[in-house]
């Protein structure tokens, strides 16, 4: 699985959320600081919701 680090993750290290897209109509979404451990996996509607919300859009 491929990720990215979110645009919302803190740019010097401290707070670094990864997604992934890899999986249709779901979003992996894995602490990058520890990447071992599971990942939250949401439904892309959830996800959606959610970066309005931490935006405020």
């Amino acid at each position: 699985m491929t990720w990215r680090k979110s645009s919302y993750s803190n740019p010097d290290g401290g707070e670094c959320l990864e997604v992934s897209g890899a999986l249709p109509s779901r979003v992996p979404v894995r602490d990058g600081k520890d990447p071992g451990r599971r990942a939250l996996v949401f439904s892309d509607e959830a996800w959606s919701v959610f970066v309005a919300h931490v935006s405020g859009s």
